[in-house]
Parts: structure tokens; C-alpha cells; sequence
């Protein structure tokens, strides 16, 4: 990694935000709790990394302080929106986020100014860049949302702390099922061509997504069952960045686990998307990076600060273990979905190993899929890369499986998430 890298990481990139003007809050209890531990998990990951990974005594207090810090921009939208009250407020974010910025008044006061900001691109973003980081996600095809949900969200559970939040506001209750298809819809809209643009779907997504996240954290953060001297802030940097990093760089090695090939140039192409994309979803930029080898660095970086996997990790691995038996089948429904319960069981195997199995408290299951899979995965990556023209036809076919494997999920046409005629305060990035 170079230097240049690391020091974007930790604070002297222009758009990173200023912490020095508050005093260092205490660490909470989390950060590090069990380090061993935590390096043993992130093992596997290490062996892909060339370097030390490590992070020195400054990373390492830079990310427990960052556990204290939420998102001000929108924390500021929400508290506004609570004193004016639901019935206004609510009305004047679903026209912001539809219309822009320019549609409401000066008197939307916090809300505008979190909208007026979010319009507002910052000038290291290139659309081409993210446009192709586009066309690669879109290539994956229905492959590429499994790897995402059993690399990216199944195997994050680990962390228990973080899943406290998903706990408190109900994620049991209201089910993976819900979950996976919120997220599922919003990545899709991401991942369309130009889709983070001002005024897209995936860019109005992206931004009612940080409003959700913000009105989760006000809710938590004034309970008297949120333990913030153990867990810092609901929804903190740090678990912002994992979330960011896991649609990014922990999907990308997944895919590439798995016999997906890709250019460095097309691989730091989607690192460069799901930047903007955490941009817009309230990541201080100085926590995220454009190129995979960095990714990694931050990733690792990242895992070894978490809690280990306690009960939590159990009852979520095994909600979303189950989720498939709740999918929409054209025919035969129970036994495709246990068909696909399976699928994602040797996925997850292949991933995280016997241990990981056993700290999501799921059954040990063979990695037969991503072994019979691999083959033809490698060689469909080569023909792509060896006869160019095959990338068009190949993509509308994967975006067709991508959208098909949503329909499953939804069981209907999807809806942006600010046509819910209630906040989904429970509502979060995976």
C-alpha cells in the first residue's frame, strides 16, 4: 500500500472530516475487546494483503474515537424533523428527496441543508470510473448477489456488536426475508448505469438510506437500553465502514474466491462506485478508498477492532439461514427453496470455514457450490476478458438474473423505500 494511500486513510485527505475541534470522547468497551480473536477471524483475509496490515497506535486510537462519531449532517435533518414533527416533516423529505433540494424553502432549515449537500458531488468523484464499476457489478449476475449476502452481510454477523443495532430495532421481528429485499432493490439501483447521479434512483435511495440511518441513531442513542459507554454510538463510523467495505472490497475477494476474474483497472473501477455510494450514505471520506489493495488494508483494519460473535451472530445467521424458505417461486417453491438454502449454507462454508459455521450458529455443510461452480466460472471470465465483444450481451443476461433473483425476494415490483407510509426505522445497509 502506498504511502499516499495510507495517509488518505487516516485524516489528510481534504474531504476527510474535522475531528480536532471536539476532545477525544472515551473509547467504548468494544474497541478491541478481544484483539486474538479478532485477528484469528480475519486470518483468511490477511493472506491476501501484501504487507503488514496492522494498524499502528494512531489507527488504532483513530478507530476506537471513531466509534464515537455519528453522521451530523443527517443527525442534524432528523432532529430537525422531530421538533417540527412527522406530519410535516415527512411531506417535506419525501418532495426533497423526489424533487431536490431546490423544491423546499429555506424554513426545511436542517433538512435542506442535508439534501442541498448531498446534491452536491464532491470533485474527486469521476462518473466513468463509476459507471464501469457499474457495468462490472451488473456482470456478476444473480452469482454476484449470492456472494454479496453470504460474504458480505452472513459473514459480518460475526461482529456482535454491531448487530446490536439490528437487534434493538427489531430486525427478528420484521425478518431477513424484508431485509435482504430492501437491500437487494437498493443495490440494483446503484448499480444501474449512472445510477448514484443527482436525481437518479440510486442516488435518492442512497440518501433516504442515511436519513434512516440518522433516525435510527436518535431513537437508539436516547434509549435507556442502548449501552453507549460499551457500544458507542448507534450506527458509528466504524460500522458505517464495515457496511461500506463489505459491498466493496469483501465482495470483490468473494467473487474472486469463487473463479471471478476481473482487470485491476475494472476491480478498482467498483471500489471507486461504492466510494460515492458511502459518500452519499454519510462515511467520512477519509475511511474509505478507491483501489482494492487499500480496501483490504481498511477491512482488516476494521475486523480486528470488532467484538467477537456472541448470541446475536447465532439468532441472525440463523434468520437469515431460513430466509430462502420464504422466497417467491414460479413452481415448486419448497423444494427450490431449500435447494437454495443449501446453495448459500456451502457458500457461507467455503467463506468463513467450520468455524465460521459454528459462530453463526449454523449447521457444517460441505462448500460444494462454489467448488462445482468454479470451473465454468473461470472460464466464462476468460472468454469475457479474451473477446471483449461478448460483455454486452453477457451483462443484459446477468442484470435479467439480478433482477429475477429481486423478484424472488420482493414477490413483486420494487418500490423506492420513501413510498413506505412509515420511516423503516429498522432499515439499514445489509
Amino acid at each position: 500500500m502506498s504511502v499516499a494511500a495510507d495517509d488518505r486513510m487516516w485524516g489528510s485527505d481534504p474531504h476527510a472530516t474535522d475531528t480536532t475541534s471536539t476532545p477525544p470522547q472515551p473509547v467504548p468497551g468494544r474497541h478491541g475487546a478481544d484483539r486474538d480473536r479478532a485477528r484469528a477471524l480475519a486470518a483468511r483475509l490477511r493472506l491476501t494483503i501484501d504487507g503488514d496490515p496492522e494498524p499502528s497506535e494512531q489507527d488504532w486510537t483513530a478507530l476506537g474515537q471513531a466509534l464515537n462519531r455519528g453522521d451530523p449532517l443527517a443527525d442534524a435533518a432528523i432532529a430537525w424533523m422531530r421538533e417540527v414533527g412527522r406530519a410535516t416533516a415527512w411531506p417535506l423529505m419525501e418532495q426533497g428527496l423526489h424533487e431536490g433540494p431546490g423544491a423546499l424553502s429555506d424554513e426545511a432549515g436542517a433538512l435542506k441543508v442535508f439534501l442541498a449537500h448531498g446534491w452536491q458531488m464532491p470533485a474527486w468523484v469521476d462518473w466513468r470510473r463509476a459507471k464501469r464499476g457499474a457495468q462490472v457489478m451488473q456482470g456478476t449476475g444473480e452469482h454476484g448477489l449470492m456472494v454479496l449476502r453470504d460474504a458480505g452481510l452472513m459473514a459480518g454477523y460475526q461482529a456482535g456488536a454491531i448487530n446490536q443495532t439490528l437487534l434493538k430495532t427489531g430486525a427478528l421481528e420484521r425478518g431477513a426475508h424484508k431485509r435482504i429485499a430492501e437491500t437487494t432493490t437498493w443495490w440494483l439501483a446503484c448499480t444501474e448505469e449512472d445510477g448514484l447521479q443527482p436525481g437518479q434512483p440510486g442516488h435518492r435511495m442512497t440518501l433516504h438510506v442515511r436519513l434512516m440511518h440518522a433516525l435510527v441513531r436518535d431513537q437508539l442513542a436516547r434509549s435507556p437500553e442502548w449501552d453507549a459507554q460499551w457500544l458507542g454510538l448507534p450506527i458509528n463510523q466504524v460500522d458505517m465502514q464495515a457496511t461500506y467495505l463489505a459491498f466493496s472490497a469483501v465482495h470483490l475477494l468473494g467473487l474472486r474466491l469463487t473463479g471471478m476474474l476481473f482487470a485491476q483497472e475494472d476491480a478498482d473501477a467498483v471500489m471507486h462506485l461504492w466510494r460515492v455510494m458511502g459518500w452519499l450514505v454519510g462515511v467520512e471520506d477519509h475511511l474509505m478508498c478507491d483501489d482494492e489493495a487499500t480496501g483490504r488494508v481498511l477491512m482488516y483494519r476494521n475486523l480486528v477492532t470488532q467484538a467477537p460473535p456472541d448470541e446475536s451472530s447465532a439468532l441472525l445467521g440463523r434468520a437469515l439461514m431460513n430466509e430462502p424458505l420464504q422466497r417467491t417461486y414460479p413452481f415448486a417453491r419448497a423444494l427450490r427453496g431449500r435447494l437454495d438454502r443449501e446453495r448459500h449454507l456451502s457458500l457461507v462454508s467455503w467463506f468463513l470455514g467450520p468455524e465460521g459455521l459454528h459462530n453463526l450458529g449454523l449447521p457444517q455443510r460441505q462448500p460444494w457450490y462454489p467448488l462445482m461452480m468454479m470451473a465454468p466460472t473461470v472460464v466464462g471470465s476468460v472468454a469475457l476478458r479474451t473477446l471483449p465483444w461478448m460483455e454486452g450481451p453477457w451483462r443484459a443476461i446477468a442484470r435479467r438474473q439480478q433482477r429475477a433473483y429481486q423478484q424472488g425476494l420482493a414477490g413483486r415490483e420494487p418500490q423506492a423505500p420513501w413510498n413506505a407510509k412509515e420511516p423503516a426505522a429498522g432499515q439499514r445497509s445489509g
